[in-house]
């Protein structure tokens, strides 16, 4: 995969996806998550009267400004270096957006940062409810079509706007829809949530961006993509709207894939052959004049085995023959093998001492048990020592199989 200018990941040398949040007048986390309580003061003046969502970079708080005795919702992100990073993205994003008037435009308004702290925190207007629990609370949990025609309208009207600044938001659903007074008639809505957002000229095929269930075929095939990814979710919220229902239900891309193919078809295979997952979800032969299959149920490998699926894609991109073509570091730690619930483990508890050394990623904790050797293997005078250990690992004779297999699929 070549390195673009200007790519994603110009701002992103973390390894973890960009984060988002969700609103709910019902959140799930305890209060002081972040040493924060009700009455807290954030920056110098920002008195905390209420906790509003959550997600991977903290929380967001509905706090009244001391000085304005205005309520503003802010956004304060966790002080670690890879969130600090993803913040700096988000400040960059909506920087170009201030370009727009946010009213007109049925976007968020973003008032600034501050830092409290080592913490960076964005203000913005505080809003009503997210679109996903106004539904919630409606009968059948759906709207009708006259409600939802101006709701539509509102959010084609969003992404026109993010398109003439040349963004893509790369995550809209419900969650990130917030009705700005639920008492008004028509409801008028705003687009947040701008974790994810990036330059349409930026972005990089293979990222895996938005929400399962809402995101574009080419976002899970790692297709190029643009702002065309945002409609395609629109189309999805407008179904889920009127019915009160997703479109394409299911917990992880394979699903929602499978929906796709039987209600729309499969892409050809031209489309395919330009997949970075393609692989992943269609097996190839050069014999049929169809040549790519959408795999079976039973040919799709779920649970432990698909963390060795991913493994294989990430060892294949990272010895690619052409260097441009090779994977980068940033790369790779975007890649989904880093996310997987299920990942290739190894346990070698059976061979050699039982003290762990892990390696932990936001999403995902891989244990691989090479004992007191750890702190050893880097010097010349243990090489016989490190070919003992090697032969002694290969003689078991199920870690020997899982590496052959892993050859066999490179």
């Amino acid at each position: 995969m070549r390195e673009k200018p200007l790519s994603r990941s110009f701002a992103l040398n973390s390894p973890t996806k960009p984060t988002h949040f969700t609103m709910s007048a019902h959140p799930s986390f305890s209060s002081n998550e972040l040493g924060l309580v009700k009455g807290s003061i954030l920056g110098k003046h920002y008195k905390v009267e209420a906790f509003l969502g959550e997600g991977g970079f903290g929380i967001v708080a509905k706090c009244r400004d001391t000085m304005t005795n205005r309520a503003v919702a802010i956004k304060v992100n966790k002080s670690r270096p890879d969130i600090l990073q993803q913040a700096k993205l988000e400040i960059f994003i909506l920087e170009q957006l201030r370009r727009l008037d946010s009213d007109a435009a049925n976007i968020v308004q973003w008032n600034g940062f501050f830092h409290d702290g080592e913490r960076v925190c964005l203000k913005f207007e505080l809003l009503d409810q997210c679109l996903r629990d106004y539904i919630w609370d409606r009968k059948n949990h759906c709207l009708p079509i006259s409600e939802v025609r101006p709701i539509l309208g509102q959010l084609t009207n969003a992404l026109s706007h993010l398109g003439s600044v040349g963004m893509v938001h790369a995550d809209l659903k419900p969650g990130n829809i917030m009705v700005v007074n639920r008492h008004e008639s028509p409801i008028k809505v705003k687009l947040i949530d701008f974790g994810l957002a990036c330059p349409a000229s930026a972005v990089m095929p293979g990222d895996r961006v938005g929400t399962v269930g809402y995101c574009a075929p080419e976002v899970m095939l790692g297709l190029p993509y643009n702002e065309a990814i945002d409609m395609w979710s629109l189309g999805l919220v407008a179904v889920e709207l009127a019915t009160g229902l997703p479109l394409y239900p299911g917990n992880e891309d394979y699903d929602v894939l499978k929906f796709i193919i039987e209600t729309q078809g499969q892409p050809p295979d031209h489309v395919l052959d330009s997949g970075v997952y393609t692989e992943d979800y269609f097996i190839e032969d050069k014999d049929k004049q169809q040549r790519w299959t959408f795999k079976t149920d039973q040919q799709f490998q779920r649970g432990p085995e698909a963390g060795q699926r991913l493994f294989v894609s990430l060892i294949k991109q990272m010895l690619a023959l052409d260097a441009h073509q090779r994977i980068t570091p940033s790369e790779v730690l975007r890649h989904p093998f880093f996310s997987s619930k299920s990942s290739l483990c190894i346990d070698m508890s059976a061979e050699i001492s039982q003290n762990p050394v892990v390696f932990q990623h936001p999403s995902n904790l891989e244990i691989l048990r090479i004992g007191s050797l750890s702190t050893r293997l880097a010097t010349p005078r243990n090489a016989s020592l490190i070919t003992s250990w090697g032969s002694s690992w290969f003689s078991n004779g199920r870690l020997r199989d899982q590496c052959r297999s892993v050859k066999d699929q490179l």
